[in-house]
């Protein structure tokens, strides 16, 4: 990814603080290639993850209850696309917040703290996201202009469904089926892009706030390394491990959110039934059992990135949103998606009657 101008005072403040082509060519260094396939069963899965991402609609909205507007077809990626198109996402979240920080300096950033810092925070964003691409299957970006856009990563679908030794024309729909339902979620509730980056944002100005302090912050997380390589202490992310009490607090309400459209994905995943995908249950018995049947290096990392908690998002949200439609019925749950202030709150996320009782009395 080429630097912006000089000019480009859009996003002269982020790009002091990461260096996105030592970003760029990081991941491309970290991301593992895929696997080989010829040119012609290349195309077929293209061609067939596509149809199962426009067959999905429809199994969404039955079993969801849910109608959005449809969207622009799903892109079929490579790794490296979806790192480009997470770097460019990174940027948009961060511009905003890294400007205001710099701007709230009373002298500039030295020119070699802004060199050398930069390209230091730019191994690390770029390490996270080429470890991340060979493992992410699908994924809905709701923070881009227009509605957003559906990425499948083709070779990571196929490692995957090798690995698990599963019907392929299965496991392409059920992962379909996921990713279109955060689509819906995202487009019954126009409000919901914007609410999440502005939390994320704030959450991210409250880090940048105090360099000093933050600073000291990941002294002590660093000190602590050991105890993680050796499978103790906490399994938070790096994120958790840096912040205040209040800063927690703001991102368990981010966490709550994010458990609630995970969870609810998972769900509708699974219950649209074997009719739909007809190992459904096999799929989901042997998918459970991969994401904690890591190697060790994998579990140190998966933790030091705080993977291990959106892993407990899945299944504490799928809970809450079972829980609830047990109580009050499919329509009384997707109360949930009409206002901010019907999102589950952090502890109403493991209490789900906490949240019946808040919103329907």
């Amino acid at each position: 990814m080429n630097r912006p101008a000089a000019g480009d005072s859009t996003i002269a403040g982020v790009d002091d603080l990461i260096d996105w082509g030592v970003a760029a060519s990081t991941a491309g260094l970290v991301t593992r290639s895929g696997p080989m396939v010829s040119a012609e069963a290349a195309a077929e899965l293209v061609q067939e993850l596509r149809d199962c991402s426009a067959a999905a609609v429809g199994h969404v909205e039955r079993v969801s209850g849910l109608s959005a507007p449809l969207g622009p077809p799903a892109l079929v990626v490579a790794r490296s696309a979806w790192v480009t198109a997470n770097l460019g996402t990174f940027r948009l979240l961060l511009d905003p917040v890294v400007s205001a920080a710099l701007d709230r300096r009373e002298r500039p950033l030295p020119a070699q703290l802004r060199s050398v810092g930069s390209r230091v925070t730019g191994v690390e964003l770029g390490s996270v996201l080429g470890f991340l691409a060979s493992r992410v299957l699908g994924q809905f970006d709701p923070f881009g202009v227009g509605p957003g856009r559906l990425m499948l990563v083709a070779p990571n679908v196929v490692k995957v469904e090798q690995e698990l030794e599963v019907v392929p024309g299965d496991f392409r729909l059920w992962v379909c089926l996921h990713e279109e339902t955060h689509r819906v979620q995202f487009g019954v509730t126009p409000w919901l892009a914007e609410h999440l980056l502005t939390e994320v944002r704030g959450l991210v100005g409250d880090l940048l706030a105090d360099p000093g302090a933050m600073a000291d912050r990941l002294t002590s997380l660093l000190r602590g390394l050991p105890d993680v390589v050796r499978g103790e202490g906490t399994d938070a992310g790096l994120l958790d491990a840096v912040q205040t009490p209040e800063q927690r607090e703001r991102l368990a309400a981010v966490t709550a959110v994010m458990s609630l459209l995970e969870g609810h994905a998972d769900v509708v995943m699974d219950e649209v039934g074997p009719q739909v995908v007809p190992t459904v249950a096999e799929i989901r018995e042997r998918f459970g059992r991969r994401r904690g049947g890591r190697g060790a290096v994998d579990r140190l990392l998966r933790r030091l990135i705080g993977l291990d908690a959106k892993m407990r998002q899945y299944a504490n949200g799928a809970r809450f949103v079972r829980e609830v439609t047990d109580r009050v019925g499919r329509d009384g749950f997707n109360a949930v998606w009409s206002s901010p202030e019907n999102l589950p709150r952090p502890a109403e996320i493991v209490d789900p009657s906490g949240w019946v009782r808040r919103v329907h009395g």
